[in-house]
């Protein structure tokens, strides 16, 4: 399998769908694409009407099989290799981990807009948007009753590591990158998902890239 991602700094998907290939244990080839560079307009050019989304990523590629968006990957992944890998085994649990997963992928676009994902750097917020706070309120209720109901089992929302601490990774670097107030539960569990080998793995390479995008260079 080869995984298509991009910047390790800003890419929130590429993060997710990267994430899955991990927890799904099986080996796959990863190629880092710039985004919004000349590789990535060559890359797309090249892969022409098999790439149907749009030129964004991630993007697997497993034999004649192309899947596109985050979500496609991880359930594609969960087919292949038992979907206990990724979701919990309890009925109920795995009902609200799914629901957790469609809200991230679909909604808190005022969030994702106004504190854009940049693992390397730290700003001083003066303060966020009523639809923004809105997004993090929401968040922290999920993270807090995902917790209560179901993670006895572990430090994670659903006590071990799974489909909906994949998804919502990218928001606990938002949450550090911005410096959001959280409460303790959910700063301990932030500190678990950053502490993850995987997270301390892309967080590494994310430091080491060259590439810089201004846009999500200057906030405010």
């Amino acid at each position: 399998m080869k995984l298509i991602i991009g910047n390790k700094t800003y890419s929130s998907w590429s993060l997710r769908g990267w994430l899955a290939a991990k927890q799904s244990g099986l080996h796959f080839d990863e190629l880092t694409v710039p985004i919004r560079g000349a590789e990535w307009e060559r890359l797309k050019r090249e892969m022409g009407e098999v790439q149907p989304s749009a030129g964004k990523v991630p993007i697997l590629w497993d034999g004649d099989a192309v899947i596109w968006d985050s979500l496609a990957i991880l359930e594609y992944l969960a087919d292949k290799v038992g979907r206990d890998r990724f979701w919990p085994k309890d009925a109920a649990a795995r009902g609200m981990a799914r629901a957790m997963v469609a809200e991230m992928h679909a909604s808190y676009l005022s969030l994702r807009r106004e504190l854009p994902m940049n693992i390397r750097r730290r700003f001083a917020l003066p303060g966020v948007s009523g639809e923004t706070r809105s997004d993090i309120v929401r968040i922290l209720q999920l993270w807090a009753e995902a917790r209560a109901r179901h993670g006895s089992a572990g430090p994670y929302l659903f006590g071990t590591f799974g489909a909906a601490d994949i998804f919502y990774a990218p928001v606990v670097t938002r949450f550090v990158t911005y410096g959001i107030a959280v409460p303790g539960f959910a700063q301990s569990y932030m500190e678990a998902v950053l502490e993850h080998g995987w997270m301390r793995e892309w967080t590494a390479a994310a430091e080491e890239e060259e590439w810089v995008i201004e846009q999500f260079e200057q906030i405010g």
